[in-house]
């Protein structure tokens, strides 16, 4: 295979979806030179003869051969194959760790099938969580013109409030602050705060969250120099008066800022994981089995995964000297 000095090292996920697909498709029409696919071969020769690829589509991509458990029928979900999955992983995130790769892109998985396979497994972020051994991570949604982050993921409405606790709220914003400033290059983000409740709990009347919770995060993270507006009631807040003002939004739960965004950059959207020690981004979208091996997937928000890696890595400070400590001062904005 052609090889490369890469630095963005992809998982295509679930072998039966359309993550391979969508690496073939995408490797058509872009420069590969600082990709790694860690994927099977031969997986990959059969899917693109399916798709009807034209020469040799493997010999653009460097790819980590990983050995199939079983062979792959398209479409078709297979626990056998989902220790498969976890390897391709596993490579992945410790040659970024290691410092081989500078990103990390990841197609989408099957979380079902894993878990019928008899391997725990609630999610990409929880998985890279612990084999990070990072103790909170934050799941933040981008696309062009808006950034969502949320203070819960994947809970049930009627858990929600109890989950948003001062000291959750207060990880959540700081994560997103300092990822924001070292990996997007955001001197001093702008970070809009929705409310929990309608009308953000108009004054008490309508829940109390946002004056025995939020409002007091709020005013001990301002008064250590973060840019901070809100609580604000999240059907007023994703309007262009407040948008064009913010690096990003800070969301309480899944429902109250993902609509909004898949709306604005359906196709375009990546899912990233920040408060890793490794860049992470992702596809907005599941593995839709029905669209395996036809050709009609589509490539948007795997190549916007990957030019948001690319970016970040590119833009990347560890350590950059303006990081909030108590500081106060200064007001200058970067676009990230």
């Amino acid at each position: 295979m052609w090889k490369s000095n890469s630095k963005v090292v992809i998982t295509p996920g679930e072998p039966a979806g359309i993550g391979p697909d969508l690496v073939l498709q995408l490797a058509q029409q872009e420069d590969t030179r600082g990709w790694v696919v860690v994927a099977n071969e031969d997986l990959l020769q059969q899917r693109a003869k399916q798709l009807g690829l034209p020469g040799d589509p493997l010999s653009r991509l460097n790819i980590h051969n990983i050995r199939l458990k079983t062979p792959v029928h398209t479409g078709q979900l297979n626990p056998l194959n989902a220790g498969y999955v976890l390897e391709t992983l596993d490579y992945a995130i410790d040659g970024c760790l290691s410092g081989r790769f500078q990103g990390l892109v990841t197609g989408p998985v099957q979380k079902s099938v894993i878990n019928d396979a008899g391997l725990p497994f609630s999610g990409h972020t929880e998985y890279l969580q612990q084999r990070c051994g990072v103790e909170q991570v934050v799941m933040m949604l981008a696309c062009p013109g808006l950034r969502v982050a949320l203070v819960t993921t994947h809970l049930p409405l009627r858990r929600v409030a109890d989950a948003i606790t001062p000291a959750t709220l207060e990880q959540v914003i700081r994560i997103t602050h300092t990822s924001l400033q070292r990996q997007f290059g955001i001197r001093r983000p702008r970070l809009l705060v929705c409310g929990l409740n309608p009308h953000a709990g108009e004054s008490g009347h309508l829940g109390d969250e946002e004056m025995v919770v939020i409002n007091p995060v709020l005013n001990d993270l301002r008064a250590q120099g973060m840019d901070l507006s809100g609580p604000l009631p999240a059907d007023t807040l994703f309007t262009p008066k407040y948008l064009q003002q913010a690096d990003a939004v800070i969301a309480m739960y899944h429902d109250q800022g993902l609509p909004v965004l898949k709306h604005l950059g359906f196709g375009q959207a990546v899912n990233i994981t920040l408060g890793l020690p490794i860049i992470r981004t992702s596809v907005d979208h599941g593995t839709a089995l029905d669209l395996a091996g036809t050709g009609n997937a589509d490539t948007g928000s795997l190549l916007s995964a990957l030019h948001c890696a690319q970016q970040m890595a590119s833009q990347s400070d560890p350590n950059p000297d303006y990081v909030l400590q108590s500081d106060s001062g200064g007001s200058d904005h970067a676009q990230g």
